[in-house]
């Protein structure tokens, strides 16, 4: 959710935090601080309401020397947007500066005790809490204080602790929220993000639940060693580079990233797929009655569109549950069953709840996930990666579709399991092959959908709707124009226009109808034909070479026909770009939408 960094080595910590800050403000724009220790000229923390990005001519005239420090970028939890709210936090003394990602659920409790022993806090966060509970049991080991603090919380916590009185030392510790310890020549970093380190190393080591790290110059310890790992990231990647946007860059990258997420993933000939991450439990799956699909946000959109596409191709029942929803109900799940859970993250706090909810039932649990050593990817017990690249937009674009590709490869692999026949199997797997080539010929679409922004962005209101796998795309598409443009819009079933929403249009309404050429078209044609009788203005996504839709809609995207279960990874494609053109011309952050965050690590 919140961004952290901190660097101890050779070269001047300042830099090296600010990049790496700017890399991932994603994960948190509403402030910004840090903290960096020098041995001969004392400490310096500088806290900064706003986004670090528009802060260069602050930051530039800045002189902050020392080789050691942490920084942090926050989306705010508890407590409003000032600068006393800002990260770092320190205790009493200014001694102990702590950096925060996550909740102290007991925060309330435990500043009680503290201020009855006489520490004064300064601020409404709960991660001051943190810093004076080190504080009460430090006593020269900034390790053992910390060790000690944590033991008193409750919640989610990644952190990064210096001390001007143990110094040359990073501690760092972590539960519910990651943090990965960065391995340089002659340098150690620690970051929530692979984005913040890239620069500086490829070479790291993700800290698992309840692990303390300690940093020094010379090396680093962690209480269970473990080799290090390469990120498969390019400093490049995590750049805007020619695009003015992350956003438009990754829209640009599906091709690619479908073509990564799909790659040595599919046997044509045989009709199947190959799914390396699946077969320590291939056997276990063949008995699978039904599957829970959990997930928030974009990632529950790719789960409902999975529903239709297991229960279509693969014969099984299957359920999709919002896991904020899932983890307070009395749930049917048990050992018949699968869950499987879908995050772009890996770190979503309420998908992992689930996850080890039904982990603690005995149930199989299964995760799609595009990071490489996640929590998710740890706690699973099988899965299959997206290998989408690093997506930096706070709206989901690649990683949407990347995910939509890998729940087809999954489908077809349990179908062809079961009943799926060969023929159609084959009729998949040469269809997803096509399928990155299909997106790159959607995306011609942009200058129509350029212009089409200039139409739709003063509107206050939009519908979209859909049938089938297109329904989901729908609540996919007003979800981009409600985050990107702060525009009022809902996805909706198409069928479901009668029974509610139909009384909210009107002369010049504006509605996006997902129609391509499949079994429903027809259907979704009547919906259309009941708007325009109610004079709704249309803007239809339909199939190349049908003529006749644009004679019943006032504006027609055209996209490239392929097999209805796979629509959506072409459908979505301009929806997303209307989003982002819409957003551009009302002058919104694109990147940043206001009040959201990249990861959500909190519940």
């Amino acid at each position: 959710m919140c961004g952290i960094i901190g660097y101890i080595g050779k070269q001047e910590a300042f830099p090296v935090l600010i990049s790496g800050l700017k890399r991932m403000e994603y994960r948190g724009y509403d402030s910004f601080g840090f903290c960096i220790h020098d041995n001969e000229n004392g400490t310096t923390t500088f806290k900064k309401v706003g986004k670090i990005s528009a802060a260069d001519q602050v930051l530039g005239d800045m002189k902050v020397s020392g080789n050691m420090g942490h920084a942090h970028t926050r989306w705010a939890t508890h407590g409003g947007v000032t600068e006393a709210n800002a990260h770092p936090h320190l205790d009493c003394k200014g001694s102990i500066s702590v950096v925060h990602n996550g909740i102290v659920e007991n925060y309330k409790e435990l500043k009680k005790e503290l201020e009855a022993e006489g520490h004064t806090f300064i601020s409404q966060t709960d991660t001051e809490v943190l810093a004076h509970l080190i504080e009460k049991f430090f006593d020269g080991n900034l390790e053992q204080a910390v060790k000690k603090a944590v033991g008193r919380v409750r919640g989610t916590y990644g952190i990064v602790v210096l001390s001007k009185d143990d110094p040359n030392k990073i501690v760092a510790a972590r539960s519910g929220s990651p943090l990965l310890i960065g391995i340089g020549e002659d340098e150690y970093l620690v970051a929530s993000d692979p984005a913040a380190v890239v620069a500086n190393t490829k070479k790291v080591v993700y800290l698992n639940e309840g692990e303390i790290a300690t940093l020094t110059p010379d090396n680093y310890s962690i209480y269970t060693e473990r080799e290090p790992q390469e990120i498969d990231w390019n400093v490049e990647d995590v750049e805007m580079g020619k695009y003015p946007h992350f956003m438009l860059k990754e829209i640009m990258e599906q091709p690619e990233s479908l073509r990564n997420s799909l790659r040595g993933r599919l046997v044509p000939d045989e009709g199947k797929a190959k799914l390396g991450g699946l077969m320590p439990i291939e056997e276990r799956l063949r008995d699978i009655e039904r599957i829970y699909v959990i997930a928030c946000g974009t990632a529950r959109y790719a789960a409902l569109t999975a529903e239709y596409m297991l229960e279509e191709y693969a014969g099984i029942t299957a359920k999709v549950d919002a896991a904020s929803e899932f983890r307070y109900r009395k749930s049917t799940i048990d050992r018949n069953c699968a869950m499987l859970a879908i995050s772009q993250s890996g770190e979503t706090a309420d998908t992992l709840a689930a996850i080890r909810e039904a982990k603690s039932k005995g149930v199989l649990t299964i995760g799609v996930t595009n990071a490489v050593e996640s929590s998710q990817a740890r706690e699973t017990d099988a899965g299959v990666y997206n290998h989408a690249g690093p997506e930096i937009g706070v709206a989901s674009t690649k990683a949407f579709t990347s995910q939509l590709a890998v729940l087809a490869l999954l489908s077809l692999y349990l179908g062809r399991q079961r009943q799926l026949s060969l023929v159609m199997g084959q009729r998949i797997a040469n269809e997803l092959i096509r399928i990155p080539d299909l997106v790159q010929k959607a995306l011609e679409c942009e200058p129509q959908v350029r212009e089409l922004a200039a139409k739709y962005k003063d509107c206050g209101n939009m519908l979209f709707m859909g049938r089938k796998y297109n329904y989901p795309t729908a609540m996919e598409g007003a979800l981009k124009m409600k985050e990107l443009s702060y525009i009022h819009a809902e996805g909706l079933a198409s069928g479901e226009l009668k029974h509610g929403p139909l009384a909210l249009v009107e002369d010049g309404f504006p509605v996006v109808a997902i129609c391509p050429s499949d079994s429903v078209y027809e259907k979704n044609v009547s919906n259309i034909m009941e708007l325009k009788a109610r004079r709704a203005r249309i803007l239809a996504v339909a199939t190349e070479g049908n003529e006749d839709i644009a004679g019943i809609a006032d504006e027609v995207i055209y996209i490239p026909k392929t097999l209805e279960m796979l629509t959506p990874i072409v459908a979505v494609v301009p929806l997303q770009l209307l989003a982002y053109h819409v957003a551009l011309a009302r002058g919104c952050d694109i990147d940043k939408p206001r009040n959201l965050a990249k990861s959500v690590t909190v519940e």
